[in-house]
């Protein structure tokens, strides 16, 4: 599974999904870094690509409906990039469960 990390989530963040087997970018990696969220949108669809987020556009823009990617939408709080990295790690299977049962848009809390 592809994997697209935004702008506010960490590089480490899309390492991982790669430790993990999957194709994780971080939008810096593709030249994304200071892109409109209607560019990442649209590479993501082009890409068959899964956003991981902290921005609340993206959620919103799932439930308009119409093309659109999954989103999964991460609601932790502030916390060091190795916190947010154990916190996700184990939350990993069932965001892809929840993907191939085909939910678009995926909340962590």
């Amino acid at each position: 599974m592809r994997f697209l990390v935004d702008a506010q989530l960490p590089p480490a963040l899309a390492r991982l999904l790669g430790e993990h087997g999957h194709v994780g970018e971080h939008v810096a990696d593709v030249g994304l870094g200071s892109a409109s969220d209607a560019t990442i949108w649209r590479y993501a669809i082009e890409n068959d690509a899964v956003i991981i987020t902290k921005d609340e556009d993206f959620p919103d823009q799932v439930l308009l409906g119409g093309s659109a990617p999954v989103v999964v939408w991460v609601r932790a709080g502030n916390t060091t990039r190795r916190q947010l990295l154990d916190w996700f790690d184990p939350l990993l299977d069932r965001v892809i469960g929840m993907i191939g049962s085909g939910e678009r848009l995926i909340e962590l809390r």
